[in-house]
Protein backbone atom coordinates (compact mmCIF):
# COMPACT_ATOMS: atom_id res chain seq x y z
CA UNK A 1 0.00 0.00 0.00
CA UNK A 2 1.91 3.37 -1.00
CA UNK A 3 1.29 6.64 0.58
CA UNK A 4 -0.91 7.75 -2.17
CA UNK A 5 -3.56 5.92 -1.19
CA UNK A 6 -3.99 8.04 2.25
CA UNK A 7 -3.53 5.67 5.33
CA UNK A 8 -1.10 3.01 6.32
CA UNK A 9 -2.20 0.44 8.79
CA UNK A 10 1.12 -0.41 10.64
CA UNK A 11 2.22 -3.08 12.34
CA UNK A 12 3.46 -2.95 15.75
CA UNK A 13 7.06 -3.92 16.51
CA UNK A 14 7.61 -7.05 18.87
CA UNK A 15 9.33 -4.79 21.33
CA UNK A 16 6.25 -2.47 21.88
CA UNK A 17 4.48 -3.02 24.62
CA UNK A 18 0.54 -4.37 23.98
CA UNK A 19 -1.99 -2.00 24.18
CA UNK A 20 -4.17 -2.74 27.50
CA UNK A 21 -7.39 -5.14 27.07
CA UNK A 22 -10.80 -3.84 27.58
CA UNK A 23 -13.73 -5.95 29.40
CA UNK A 24 -17.68 -5.37 29.81
CA UNK A 25 -18.78 -3.61 33.12
CA UNK A 26 -21.39 -6.27 34.26
CA UNK A 27 -23.01 -4.35 37.79
CA UNK A 28 -24.59 -6.97 39.80
CA UNK A 29 -27.08 -5.06 42.62
CA UNK A 30 -28.75 -7.77 45.06
CA UNK A 31 -28.51 -8.14 48.48
CA UNK A 32 -28.07 -11.74 48.99
CA UNK A 33 -24.17 -12.59 48.58
CA UNK A 34 -25.23 -16.07 47.29
CA UNK A 35 -27.20 -14.25 44.62
CA UNK A 36 -24.13 -12.28 43.51
CA UNK A 37 -21.86 -15.06 44.20
CA UNK A 38 -23.66 -17.20 42.15
CA UNK A 39 -23.80 -14.92 39.06
CA UNK A 40 -19.80 -14.32 39.20
CA UNK A 41 -19.56 -18.22 39.04
CA UNK A 42 -21.97 -18.89 35.96
CA UNK A 43 -20.63 -16.12 33.72
CA UNK A 44 -16.77 -16.74 34.95
CA UNK A 45 -15.70 -17.60 31.36
CA UNK A 46 -17.78 -15.36 29.83
CA UNK A 47 -16.56 -13.02 27.07
CA UNK A 48 -18.22 -11.32 23.97
CA UNK A 49 -16.09 -9.74 20.93
CA UNK A 50 -13.07 -10.30 22.60
CA UNK A 51 -13.49 -9.22 26.19
CA UNK A 52 -14.64 -10.57 29.38
CA UNK A 53 -16.43 -9.65 31.84
CA UNK A 54 -15.34 -7.54 34.89
CA UNK A 55 -17.51 -7.93 38.30
CA UNK A 56 -18.86 -4.70 40.12
CA UNK A 57 -21.15 -5.76 42.69
CA UNK A 58 -22.95 -3.32 45.01
CA UNK A 59 -25.42 -5.11 48.21
CA UNK A 60 -27.65 -1.94 48.22
CA UNK A 61 -29.19 1.08 45.74
CA UNK A 62 -27.65 3.58 47.58
CA UNK A 63 -24.31 1.97 47.09
CA UNK A 64 -24.88 1.09 43.64
CA UNK A 65 -24.94 4.53 42.40
CA UNK A 66 -21.78 4.72 44.13
CA UNK A 67 -20.36 2.20 41.93
CA UNK A 68 -21.86 3.88 39.08
CA UNK A 69 -20.29 6.81 39.86
CA UNK A 70 -17.04 5.62 40.09
CA UNK A 71 -17.78 3.52 36.91
CA UNK A 72 -19.54 5.78 34.21
CA UNK A 73 -18.71 2.74 31.63
CA UNK A 74 -20.74 0.09 32.90
CA UNK A 75 -22.54 -1.56 30.18
CA UNK A 76 -25.07 -3.56 32.09
CA UNK A 77 -26.40 -3.96 35.58
CA UNK A 78 -28.27 -6.92 36.98
CA UNK A 79 -30.90 -5.00 39.54
CA UNK A 80 -33.28 -7.16 41.69
CA UNK A 81 -36.12 -4.89 43.09
CA UNK A 82 -36.24 -5.92 46.74
CA UNK A 83 -33.08 -4.66 48.43
CA UNK A 84 -33.39 -1.84 51.50
CA UNK A 85 -36.87 -0.74 50.50
CA UNK A 86 -39.44 -2.96 48.38
CA UNK A 87 -38.57 -0.78 45.77
CA UNK A 88 -34.89 0.34 45.98
CA UNK A 89 -34.58 -1.26 42.46
CA UNK A 90 -37.07 0.40 41.01
CA UNK A 91 -35.88 3.86 42.47
CA UNK A 92 -32.05 2.90 41.44
CA UNK A 93 -33.66 2.71 37.90
CA UNK A 94 -35.16 5.67 37.73
CA UNK A 95 -32.09 7.67 39.21
CA UNK A 96 -29.79 6.01 36.43
CA UNK A 97 -31.97 7.13 33.50
CA UNK A 98 -33.47 10.59 35.12
CA UNK A 99 -30.47 12.35 37.64
CA UNK A 100 -27.61 10.54 35.92
CA UNK A 101 -29.16 10.96 32.16
CA UNK A 102 -27.27 7.53 31.31
CA UNK A 103 -29.43 5.80 28.46
CA UNK A 104 -26.83 3.53 27.03
CA UNK A 105 -26.30 1.13 30.08
CA UNK A 106 -28.63 -1.94 30.03
CA UNK A 107 -31.27 -2.16 32.26
CA UNK A 108 -32.32 -5.87 34.06
CA UNK A 109 -34.92 -6.04 36.25
CA UNK A 110 -33.65 -9.72 38.52
CA UNK A 111 -36.39 -10.60 40.78
CA UNK A 112 -37.20 -13.18 43.42
CA UNK A 113 -40.28 -11.48 44.52
CA UNK A 114 -42.35 -10.81 41.39
CA UNK A 115 -45.77 -10.21 43.25
CA UNK A 116 -44.04 -7.26 44.65
CA UNK A 117 -43.23 -5.79 41.38
CA UNK A 118 -45.42 -7.69 39.05
CA UNK A 119 -43.55 -7.68 35.11
CA UNK A 120 -45.73 -5.91 33.11
CA UNK A 121 -46.27 -2.70 35.37
CA UNK A 122 -42.75 -2.43 35.66
CA UNK A 123 -41.84 -3.11 31.46
CA UNK A 124 -45.22 -0.45 31.00
CA UNK A 125 -43.79 2.33 33.75
CA UNK A 126 -39.92 2.35 34.30
CA UNK A 127 -36.84 2.41 31.85
CA UNK A 128 -35.68 -0.99 31.78
CA UNK A 129 -34.29 -3.53 28.77
CA UNK A 130 -35.84 -6.81 30.30
CA UNK A 131 -37.35 -8.44 33.50
CA UNK A 132 -36.11 -11.54 34.62
CA UNK A 133 -37.48 -13.74 37.76
CA UNK A 134 -34.75 -15.38 38.97
CA UNK A 135 -36.24 -18.72 39.32
CA UNK A 136 -36.12 -18.82 35.34
CA UNK A 137 -32.82 -17.80 35.22
CA UNK A 138 -30.41 -20.73 34.30
CA UNK A 139 -26.75 -20.31 33.80
CA UNK A 140 -27.77 -20.65 30.36
CA UNK A 141 -30.54 -18.08 30.45
CA UNK A 142 -28.32 -15.92 31.90
CA UNK A 143 -25.61 -16.40 29.60
CA UNK A 144 -27.95 -15.03 26.84
CA UNK A 145 -29.70 -12.06 28.15
CA UNK A 146 -26.39 -10.59 29.61
CA UNK A 147 -24.72 -11.07 25.80
CA UNK A 148 -27.71 -9.88 24.39
CA UNK A 149 -27.42 -6.78 26.49
CA UNK A 150 -24.01 -6.20 25.69
CA UNK A 151 -24.95 -6.41 22.10
CA UNK A 152 -27.40 -4.09 23.01
CA UNK A 153 -24.92 -1.65 24.03
CA UNK A 154 -22.16 -1.95 22.02
CA UNK A 155 -24.42 -0.91 19.15
CA UNK A 156 -26.25 1.92 20.78
CA UNK A 157 -22.69 3.20 22.10
CA UNK A 158 -21.61 2.78 18.16
CA UNK A 159 -24.56 5.20 16.74
CA UNK A 160 -23.91 7.54 20.01
CA UNK A 161 -19.98 7.61 18.76
CA UNK A 162 -21.07 8.16 14.82
CA UNK A 163 -23.84 11.09 16.02
CA UNK A 164 -20.85 12.67 18.19
CA UNK A 165 -18.33 11.95 15.01
CA UNK A 166 -20.47 13.54 12.66
CA UNK A 167 -21.50 16.59 14.98
CA UNK A 168 -17.51 16.89 15.25
CA UNK A 169 -17.21 17.39 11.93
CA UNK A 170 -19.99 19.68 11.35
CA UNK A 171 -17.94 21.56 13.94
CA UNK A 172 -14.63 21.43 12.19
CA UNK A 173 -15.87 22.88 8.67
CA UNK A 174 -16.49 26.67 9.59
CA UNK A 175 -13.36 26.57 12.18
CA UNK A 176 -11.28 25.75 9.41
CA UNK A 177 -12.75 28.15 7.02
CA UNK A 178 -13.01 30.97 9.56
CA UNK A 179 -10.07 33.09 8.05
CA UNK A 180 -9.19 34.83 10.60
CA UNK A 181 -5.29 36.79 11.98
CA UNK A 182 -4.64 33.02 13.40
CA UNK A 183 -1.00 32.00 12.75
CA UNK A 184 -0.48 28.35 11.59
CA UNK A 185 0.53 27.22 15.19
CA UNK A 186 -3.11 27.47 15.65
CA UNK A 187 -4.64 26.56 12.72
CA UNK A 188 -2.75 23.20 13.67
CA UNK A 189 -3.68 23.24 17.15
CA UNK A 190 -7.47 23.49 16.59
CA UNK A 191 -7.24 20.79 14.04
CA UNK A 192 -5.62 18.20 16.09
CA UNK A 193 -8.48 19.04 18.78
CA UNK A 194 -10.54 17.91 16.67
CA UNK A 195 -8.76 14.86 15.59
CA UNK A 196 -8.48 13.92 18.96
CA UNK A 197 -11.93 14.64 20.06
CA UNK A 198 -13.21 12.01 17.12
CA UNK A 199 -10.95 9.80 18.67
CA UNK A 200 -12.19 10.09 21.96
CA UNK A 201 -15.26 10.72 21.87
CA UNK A 202 -16.69 9.71 25.72
CA UNK A 203 -15.80 8.14 28.53
CA UNK A 204 -18.43 5.63 27.23
CA UNK A 205 -16.02 5.52 23.80
CA UNK A 206 -14.81 2.23 22.59
CA UNK A 207 -11.89 4.32 21.61
CA UNK A 208 -9.73 6.01 23.73
CA UNK A 209 -6.72 8.15 21.89
CA UNK A 210 -3.33 7.78 23.87
CA UNK A 211 -1.26 9.95 21.82
CA UNK A 212 -1.57 12.38 18.75
CA UNK A 213 0.40 14.85 16.67
CA UNK A 214 -0.21 16.79 13.66
CA UNK A 215 3.04 17.94 12.11
CA UNK A 216 3.48 19.40 8.46
CA UNK A 217 6.99 19.23 6.36
CA UNK A 218 8.15 22.00 5.01
CA UNK A 219 11.90 22.21 2.78
CA UNK A 220 12.86 18.84 4.34
CA UNK A 221 12.74 19.83 7.80
CA UNK A 222 10.28 19.01 10.59
CA UNK A 223 7.46 21.56 11.62
CA UNK A 224 5.42 20.66 14.66
CA UNK A 225 2.85 22.35 14.25
CA UNK A 226 0.27 20.70 17.11
CA UNK A 227 0.98 17.67 19.81
CA UNK A 228 -1.06 16.21 22.65
CA UNK A 229 1.21 15.59 26.07
CA UNK A 230 4.70 15.27 25.61
CA UNK A 231 4.81 12.96 22.66
CA UNK A 232 7.09 15.34 20.73
CA UNK A 233 9.77 15.64 23.25
CA UNK A 234 9.82 11.27 22.77
CA UNK A 235 12.47 9.71 20.94
CA UNK A 236 9.66 7.77 19.05
CA UNK A 237 8.45 10.83 17.47
CA UNK A 238 11.15 11.93 16.09
CA UNK A 239 11.30 7.78 14.33
CA UNK A 240 7.96 8.14 13.21
CA UNK A 241 8.40 11.89 11.47
CA UNK A 242 11.86 10.56 10.45
CA UNK A 243 9.91 7.33 8.64
CA UNK A 244 6.90 9.74 6.98
CA UNK A 245 9.44 12.20 5.56
CA UNK A 246 11.53 8.93 3.69
CA UNK A 247 7.80 7.95 2.76
CA UNK A 248 7.05 11.23 1.11
CA UNK A 249 10.32 11.11 -1.07
CA UNK A 250 10.15 7.21 -2.13
CA UNK A 251 6.95 6.34 -2.10
CA UNK A 252 7.00 3.36 0.67
CA UNK A 253 5.14 3.39 4.00
CA UNK A 254 6.41 3.56 7.35
CA UNK A 255 7.58 0.76 9.29
CA UNK A 256 7.89 -0.83 12.94
CA UNK A 257 5.12 1.31 14.28
CA UNK A 258 2.60 0.19 16.96
CA UNK A 259 -0.54 -1.70 16.00
CA UNK A 260 -3.48 -0.47 14.97
CA UNK A 261 -1.56 3.64 14.72
CA UNK A 262 -3.19 5.62 11.94
CA UNK A 263 -1.40 8.08 9.62
CA UNK A 264 -3.13 10.00 7.12
CA UNK A 265 -1.18 12.83 4.93
CA UNK A 266 -2.38 16.61 4.72
CA UNK A 267 -2.04 16.78 0.77
CA UNK A 268 -2.55 20.62 -0.50
CA UNK A 269 -3.04 21.32 -3.77
CA UNK A 270 -2.56 16.90 -4.25
CA UNK A 271 0.93 16.78 -2.90
CA UNK A 272 2.03 15.66 0.41
CA UNK A 273 2.84 17.93 3.15
CA UNK A 274 2.03 16.78 6.62
CA UNK A 275 0.27 14.07 8.37
CA UNK A 276 -2.00 13.32 11.21
CA UNK A 277 -1.11 10.89 13.10
CA UNK A 278 -2.65 9.03 15.99
CA UNK A 279 -2.56 5.67 18.35
CA UNK A 280 -6.02 4.68 19.55
CA UNK A 281 -5.73 1.62 21.59
CA UNK A 282 -8.15 -0.67 19.59
CA UNK A 283 -8.64 -0.53 15.74
CA UNK A 284 -10.28 2.27 14.57
CA UNK A 285 -13.73 1.26 12.57
CA UNK A 286 -14.25 2.10 8.80
CA UNK A 287 -16.38 4.97 10.16
CA UNK A 288 -14.07 6.77 12.32
CA UNK A 289 -10.76 6.22 9.53
CA UNK A 290 -13.28 7.55 6.79
CA UNK A 291 -13.98 10.56 9.10
CA UNK A 292 -9.97 11.11 9.48
CA UNK A 293 -9.57 11.18 5.94
CA UNK A 294 -12.30 13.63 5.56
CA UNK A 295 -11.07 15.30 8.33
CA UNK A 296 -7.20 15.50 6.73
CA UNK A 297 -8.41 16.19 3.24
CA UNK A 298 -10.40 19.23 4.19
CA UNK A 299 -7.11 20.22 6.02
CA UNK A 300 -5.56 20.61 2.96
CA UNK A 301 -8.17 22.71 1.68
CA UNK A 302 -8.33 24.83 4.05
CA UNK A 303 -4.22 24.71 4.66
CA UNK A 304 -4.08 26.39 1.02
CA UNK A 305 -6.85 29.11 1.90
CA UNK A 306 -5.30 29.94 5.14
CA UNK A 307 -1.63 30.06 3.48
CA UNK A 308 -3.65 33.02 0.66
CA UNK A 309 -5.43 34.06 3.36
CA UNK A 310 -1.86 34.88 5.23
CA UNK A 311 -0.52 36.18 2.05
CA UNK A 312 -2.75 38.98 1.33
CA UNK A 313 -2.52 39.80 4.82
CA UNK A 314 1.02 40.25 4.88
CA UNK A 315 0.35 42.03 1.43
CA UNK A 316 -1.73 44.70 3.27
CA UNK A 317 0.73 45.35 6.02
CA UNK A 318 3.39 45.60 3.23
CA UNK A 319 1.34 48.09 1.25
CA UNK A 320 0.71 50.03 4.69
CA UNK A 321 4.41 49.96 5.35
CA UNK A 322 5.70 51.84 2.30
CA UNK A 323 2.87 54.25 2.57
CA UNK A 324 4.19 54.60 5.98
CA UNK A 325 7.97 54.99 4.80
CA UNK A 326 6.64 57.39 1.50
CA UNK A 327 4.76 60.26 4.67
CA UNK A 328 7.81 59.43 6.86
CA UNK A 329 10.18 60.61 3.86
CA UNK A 330 8.72 63.25 3.34
CA UNK A 331 8.60 64.53 6.66
CA UNK A 332 12.04 63.79 7.78
CA UNK A 333 10.83 65.73 10.95
CA UNK A 334 9.32 63.40 12.68
CA UNK A 335 11.79 60.80 12.77
CA UNK A 336 10.41 57.43 14.05
CA UNK A 337 7.37 58.84 15.13
CA UNK A 338 5.08 56.66 13.13
CA UNK A 339 6.35 53.38 14.57
CA UNK A 340 6.00 54.81 18.21
CA UNK A 341 2.51 55.64 17.56
CA UNK A 342 1.96 52.38 16.15
CA UNK A 343 3.54 50.77 19.85
CA UNK A 344 1.87 53.53 21.86
CA UNK A 345 -1.59 52.38 20.51
CA UNK A 346 -1.32 48.72 20.13
CA UNK A 347 -0.40 48.79 24.05
CA UNK A 348 -3.56 50.94 24.81
CA UNK A 349 -5.52 49.01 22.72
CA UNK A 350 -4.62 45.65 25.39
CA UNK A 351 -4.63 47.90 27.95
CA UNK A 352 -8.39 49.00 27.45
CA UNK A 353 -9.71 45.03 26.54
CA UNK A 354 -9.23 44.69 23.13
CA UNK A 355 -8.04 41.54 21.98
CA UNK A 356 -4.33 40.77 20.63
CA UNK A 357 -5.49 40.78 17.03
CA UNK A 358 -7.60 43.76 17.48
CA UNK A 359 -4.91 45.59 19.06
CA UNK A 360 -2.49 44.76 16.45
CA UNK A 361 -4.80 45.91 13.92
CA UNK A 362 -5.22 49.24 14.96
CA UNK A 363 -1.63 49.49 15.54
CA UNK A 364 -0.86 48.47 12.02
CA UNK A 365 -3.73 51.15 11.25
CA UNK A 366 -2.54 54.11 12.78
CA UNK A 367 1.15 54.04 10.86
CA UNK A 368 -0.90 55.83 8.51
CA UNK A 369 -2.43 58.72 10.73
CA UNK A 370 -0.14 61.23 9.08
CA UNK A 371 -0.05 60.04 5.63
CA UNK A 372 -1.90 62.66 4.27
CA UNK A 373 1.42 64.94 4.63
CA UNK A 374 2.47 63.34 1.30
CA UNK A 375 0.02 66.55 -0.37
CA UNK A 376 2.07 69.39 2.13
CA UNK A 377 4.48 71.39 0.48
CA UNK A 378 7.89 70.75 1.64
CA UNK A 379 8.64 74.20 2.87
CA UNK A 380 5.71 73.89 5.89
CA UNK A 381 7.10 70.76 6.63
CA UNK A 382 10.15 71.50 7.49
CA UNK A 383 9.55 75.44 8.46
CA UNK A 384 11.26 75.62 11.68
CA UNK A 385 9.66 78.36 13.18
CA UNK A 386 5.75 78.84 13.81
CA UNK A 387 3.40 78.61 10.92
CA UNK A 388 1.65 81.52 9.68
CA UNK A 389 -2.22 81.31 9.48
CA UNK A 390 -2.80 80.29 5.78
CA UNK A 391 0.68 77.93 6.29
CA UNK A 392 -1.50 76.38 9.26
CA UNK A 393 -4.85 76.63 7.10
CA UNK A 394 -2.77 74.20 4.50
CA UNK A 395 -1.19 72.26 7.51
CA UNK A 396 -5.06 71.40 8.56
CA UNK A 397 -5.74 69.81 5.27
CA UNK A 398 -3.56 66.54 5.62
CA UNK A 399 -6.47 64.66 7.17
CA UNK A 400 -8.51 65.32 4.34
CA UNK A 401 -5.75 64.41 1.99
CA UNK A 402 -5.07 61.08 3.98
CA UNK A 403 -8.76 60.15 4.27
CA UNK A 404 -8.61 60.60 0.43
CA UNK A 405 -5.56 58.64 -0.34
CA UNK A 406 -7.16 55.84 1.90
CA UNK A 407 -10.68 55.58 0.63
CA UNK A 408 -10.35 53.49 -2.01
CA UNK A 409 -9.80 50.03 -0.53
CA UNK A 410 -12.23 49.02 2.24
CA UNK A 411 -9.64 46.96 3.84
CA UNK A 412 -8.13 50.31 4.71
CA UNK A 413 -11.57 51.82 6.06
CA UNK A 414 -9.55 52.03 9.69
CA UNK A 415 -6.32 53.65 8.80
CA UNK A 416 -8.67 55.43 6.65
CA UNK A 417 -10.56 57.13 9.83
CA UNK A 418 -8.04 57.19 12.03
CA UNK A 419 -6.13 59.56 9.03
CA UNK A 420 -9.05 61.24 8.52
CA UNK A 421 -10.16 62.18 12.37
CA UNK A 422 -7.32 61.76 14.54
CA UNK A 423 -7.29 65.45 15.31
CA UNK A 424 -11.26 65.75 16.00
CA UNK A 425 -11.46 66.55 19.78
CA UNK A 426 -14.13 65.24 22.04
CA UNK A 427 -16.42 68.15 22.60
CA UNK A 428 -16.69 68.52 18.68
CA UNK A 429 -14.25 71.72 18.16
CA UNK A 430 -11.33 69.67 16.49
CA UNK A 431 -11.05 69.49 12.60
CA UNK A 432 -11.36 68.56 9.71
CA UNK A 433 -15.11 68.06 10.29
CA UNK A 434 -15.91 69.35 13.80
CA UNK A 435 -17.24 66.54 14.88
CA UNK A 436 -17.50 65.29 18.26
CA UNK A 437 -14.80 62.23 18.62
CA UNK A 438 -17.23 60.48 20.85
CA UNK A 439 -18.67 58.85 17.28
CA UNK A 440 -15.35 57.54 16.03
CA UNK A 441 -13.77 54.43 16.56
CA UNK A 442 -11.76 53.72 19.46
CA UNK A 443 -8.71 53.43 17.48
CA UNK A 444 -9.12 57.24 16.45
CA UNK A 445 -9.66 58.28 19.75
CA UNK A 446 -6.28 56.86 20.62
CA UNK A 447 -4.36 57.98 18.29
CA UNK A 448 -5.10 61.68 19.13
CA UNK A 449 -4.00 60.92 22.56
CA UNK A 450 -0.33 59.48 21.43
CA UNK A 451 -0.09 61.77 18.93
CA UNK A 452 0.18 64.63 20.71
CA UNK A 453 2.00 63.40 23.58
CA UNK A 454 4.70 61.78 21.49
CA UNK A 455 5.06 65.13 19.74
CA UNK A 456 5.18 67.06 22.80
CA UNK A 457 8.32 65.03 24.36
CA UNK A 458 9.75 64.42 21.65
CA UNK A 459 12.92 66.50 20.34
CA UNK A 460 12.12 68.41 17.10
CA UNK A 461 13.98 71.33 15.21
CA UNK A 462 11.77 73.81 16.25
CA UNK A 463 11.61 72.81 19.54
CA UNK A 464 12.92 70.94 22.61
CA UNK A 465 11.31 67.96 24.19
CA UNK A 466 9.04 68.62 26.83
CA UNK A 467 9.58 66.95 30.84
CA UNK A 468 7.02 64.12 31.23
CA UNK A 469 5.24 66.18 33.97
CA UNK A 470 4.32 69.13 31.58
CA UNK A 471 3.37 66.45 29.21
CA UNK A 472 1.19 64.22 31.09
CA UNK A 473 -0.42 67.44 32.41
CA UNK A 474 -1.25 68.83 29.34
CA UNK A 475 -3.30 65.43 28.30
CA UNK A 476 -5.07 65.89 32.07
CA UNK A 477 -6.14 69.05 30.74
CA UNK A 478 -7.01 68.41 27.69
CA UNK A 479 -9.53 65.02 29.08
CA UNK A 480 -13.25 65.30 28.38
CA UNK A 481 -12.56 68.49 26.34
CA UNK A 482 -9.81 67.25 23.73
CA UNK A 483 -9.64 63.33 24.66
CA UNK A 484 -11.73 60.53 25.28
CA UNK A 485 -11.52 60.53 29.94
CA UNK A 486 -11.65 56.96 29.44
CA UNK A 487 -8.84 56.93 26.83
CA UNK A 488 -6.67 59.08 29.05
CA UNK A 489 -7.38 57.34 32.16
CA UNK A 490 -5.62 54.05 30.93
CA UNK A 491 -2.86 56.38 29.09
CA UNK A 492 -1.99 57.65 32.84
CA UNK A 493 -2.35 54.00 34.22
CA UNK A 494 0.28 52.91 31.79
CA UNK A 495 2.51 56.20 31.45
CA UNK A 496 2.68 55.66 35.28
CA UNK A 497 3.58 52.40 35.46
CA UNK A 498 6.45 53.13 33.12
CA UNK A 499 5.45 51.24 29.71
CA UNK A 500 5.98 53.95 27.60
CA UNK A 501 9.67 54.85 29.33
CA UNK A 502 11.71 53.39 26.23
CA UNK A 503 9.66 55.28 23.59
CA UNK A 504 9.58 58.55 25.63
CA UNK A 505 13.44 58.15 25.94
CA UNK A 506 13.72 57.60 21.99
CA UNK A 507 11.47 60.29 21.12
CA UNK A 508 13.75 63.24 23.62
CA UNK A 509 16.91 62.43 21.59
CA UNK A 510 18.72 64.40 19.11
CA UNK A 511 20.08 61.82 17.32
CA UNK A 512 16.15 60.36 16.70
CA UNK A 513 15.30 63.62 14.61
CA UNK A 514 17.78 62.90 12.01
CA UNK A 515 17.31 58.95 11.84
Amino acid sequence: MSIENDDMFLQEDTAQPQAPRYTWKLLVVDDEPDVRAVTRMSLRNFTFAERSLEFIEASSAAEALEKLEEHPDIAVALIDVVMETDDAGLKLVEAIRERYHNSLIRLIIRTGQPGAAPERFVIDHYDIDDYKDKTELTTTRLYTTVRSALKAYRDLCAIDINRMGLERLLEIAPEIYRLSNMSLQQFFSGVLTQVVGLCHLSPTSFISTIEGVISTVECGEKAVHAATGHFIESERFHEIHLQFCEAIQTGTEPTLLREHAFIVPIKPQNKPEGYIYIEPTIPLNADDKRLIRLTAQQCGHALDNLRLHIDLANAFRYAIDMLAEVAEFKDRTTGRHIERIASYTEKLALAMGCSCAEAEHMGVSSRLHDVGKIGIPDDILGKPGKLTPEELQTMQTHPRIGGSILGHDRAMNLARAIAMSHHERWDGNGYPQGIASQQFPLAVRIVSIVDVFDALVSHRPYKEPWDVPRARATIVEGSGSQFDPAVVEAFLGLLDAGEFDAMIAEAGSKLETSA
